[in-house]
């Protein structure tokens, strides 16, 4: 497998083989089923379907339901599509878990950022507050001029202004696994990685 549907359960710290303290992620890899197996044929493309976590029966709809019995599941909170490697033989139903990784390995994490709001441009963007004094009355926060008055006579696209910070799909590459609880299927991650506790997030093998 090319990667897996993990949660993220928390930040601790370890020591690695130098004796050095090193803060870690928990990261809880699957397990995950084989949900669906799509293929250049019929799909148009290779991939493996995985089906992670479980969920009310209320929410889940009567297609969804049909599909995922295929693989002798009931529910699953999260269903993502991974690349498939050519040389394996996938089945229907067929599970993976922390057993795909080794310690040293060096992985990607992608996941949803924490959300943080409205939010300004130096927060945003880390722009530099102006002079406050010399005539400045309270605008050490603004973002300065956004455009010309005679020409263009426009905002150009992309302008880096004040919205919506966070809640954003983040990679974070080049992540190493310093240990592995092989009996729980969790992975201690050196480092950060995005998103908040018992978030969903996808780890991916370089």
């Amino acid at each position: 497998m090319y990667g897996l549907i993990g949660k993220k359960i928390k930040m601790t710290q370890m020591f690695n083989n130098n004796g050095h303290l090193v803060p870690v992620t928990l990261v809880s890899a699957g397990p995950c089923t084989v949900s669906q197996i799509k293929t250049s044929d019929n799909d148009g493309y290779n991939a493996v379907q995985l089906a992670f976590g479980t969920k009310s029966l209320r929410r889940t709809n009567k297609p969804m339901q049909g599909h995922l019995n295929k693989a002798n599941l009931k529910s699953a909170s999260i269903i993502a599509e991974f690349k498939s490697l050519d040389d394996f033989d996938y089945q229907i139903g067929q599970q993976f878990d922390s057993s795909i990784f080794n310690i040293g390995e060096v992985i990607n994490i992608k996941s949803i950022s924490k959300g943080k709001g409205f939010a300004g441009v130096i927060k945003r963007h880390n722009f530099n507050r102006s002079d406050a004094t010399h005539g400045n009355k309270h605008t050490e926060r603004a973002p300065g001029s956004i455009g010309q008055s005679s020409d263009p006579s426009r905002v150009f696209k992309g302008m880096r202004m004040a919205g919506r910070k966070g809640s954003d799909y983040v990679t974070v590459k080049n992540l190493v696994i310093m240990d592995i609880d092989r009996d729980n299927n969790v992975l201690y991650i050196k480092g950060a990685i995005p998103g908040s506790n018992n978030s969903t997030i996808y780890i991916l093998k370089k």
